[in-house]
């Protein structure tokens, strides 16, 4: 094969992040084994709203969107 042949190969992003849907679970780096995973409530600018379900309705905590992972 020549130089021109040769496949190019395309650099990985290493910026991807996962797409965190409202009502996706999800837990938090270091999350302890004994904490339910939380739900997302919403994902905007790089941070998300997360709660417990035993929080209720208006308990928020916002966390950035790279600190979770799908439970």
């Amino acid at each position: 094969m020549s130089a021109k042949q040769q496949p190019r190969h395309r650099p990985k992003p290493c910026n991807v992040v996962e797409l965190l849907h409202p009502g996706t679970f999800v837990t938090i780096e270091n999350h302890p084994s004994d904490l339910p995973p939380f739900q997302v409530i919403e994902c905007r600018g790089g941070l998300c709203k997360v709660r417990q379900q035993t929080w209720g309705q208006h308990v928020q905590w916002e966390v950035e969107h790279r600190r979770l992972r799908s439970a």
